[in-house]
């Protein structure tokens, strides 16, 4: 009997972490889904890299900060889903899509904070639970947190305090979705090199080198630390890993 093929649904998976991340699950055999924001060229790009690798891939629109598209969103992924590999499940959703906003706490406007929260916390918590019927048995969600839920760089703040509610949304979601044999983890990324940080970091000249001597390996990450992580949660070797933080910063702030 043919076994079905693995999907993950990779949110952000156009550029980054994200793109690292769909190369890596596609490189341990599964097929991709993957969404972006704008950058439709950009995704085109990583669905024609999964190709080559004699993988399947396709790429949506969606913004994960507007729950408002959710139900249309799961409809197109439904349709997709059916023509392309036959099925209406994926086995791995991946919450990574973010956006980035450096503000000291008393500059904090409402509205940047209601823009992080929208992404990175309610976003994650809507969309997971639209994709509850979709997500097969014995499927896996990995969430994206941030190193700084656990060490203080001021000015992030909101953008901190949203990914500590990820990490405690998590294990909700291992302790309410096991009984499916769905597995629910986190992994927490410290300082990256990605266009992401890039704005923060050329605003403060110096941040880079001070943080890489604030690293036990002594360097900043790069896109392809992650990515293999997040391939490895997927994959049957962590099928006994579940409501865990993993931290992937090269040991930043020990």
């Amino acid at each position: 009997m043919k076994t079905q093929q693995n999907i993950a649904l990779v949110t952000g998976g156009s550029r980054g972490l994200g793109r690292n991340m769909v190369l890596h699950l596609a490189q341990n055999g599964a097929d991709v889904v993957l969404t972006y924001h704008s950058r439709k060229n950009e995704a085109a790009e990583v669905v024609a890299a999964v190709a080559q690798m004699g993988r399947k891939a396709i790429a949506l629109q969606l913004d994960t900060g507007k729950t408002a598209t959710f139900d249309a969103f799961t409809a197109i992924l439904t349709a997709e889903l059916k023509a392309v590999w036959n099925t209406t499940q994926v086995n791995f959703l991946i919450n990574n899509a973010g956006i980035d906003a450096f503000s000291y706490f008393p500059d904090t406007t409402e509205e940047v904070f209601d823009n992080l929260f929208n992404v990175h916390f309610k976003g994650v918590y809507f969309l997971t639970q639209k994709m509850l019927p979709l997500l097969a048995d014995n499927g896996r969600v990995v969430n994206l947190s941030t190193g700084l839920a656990r060490f203080v760089t001021p000015g992030y703040a909101a953008y901190s305090s949203m990914k500590g509610a990820i990490e405690n949304f998590t294990r909700y979601l291992a302790k309410e979705l096991g009984g499916r044999g769905i597995t629910a983890n986190t992994v927490a990324p410290g300082p990256i090199e990605t266009d992401f940080t890039k704005g923060a970091f050329d605003a403060h000249p110096g941040t880079r080198e001070y943080l890489a001597s604030q690293t036990a390996l002594g360097r900043l990450g790069q896109p392809e630390d992650i990515g293999g992580i997040v391939a490895f949660l997927c994959s049957d070797a962590a099928r006994w890993v579940t409501a865990q933080r993993i931290e992937a910063s090269g040991g930043t702030f020990l």
